[in-house]
């Protein structure tokens, strides 16, 4: 129970701080953090057709 209102806090402190945040920023910020969630993906799909783990 602890951990969930840790989380909606923490939640709510981000979300509080992209909408100050000017738009062009939050759009760049959120495109940097989608292409290296999609590397990510990429090097753990290699890494397991491969059957080795990602360095």
């Amino acid at each position: 129970m602890l951990f969930l209102v840790a989380a909606l806090l923490l939640l709510g402190i981000v979300l509080g701080a992209v909408a100050h945040a000017p738009l062009g920023f939050t759009l760049v910020a959120g495109a940097v953090i989608a292409a290296w969630l999609a590397v990510f993906a990429v090097r753990e799909h290699l890494g397991r057709r491969r059957g080795t783990p990602a360095s």
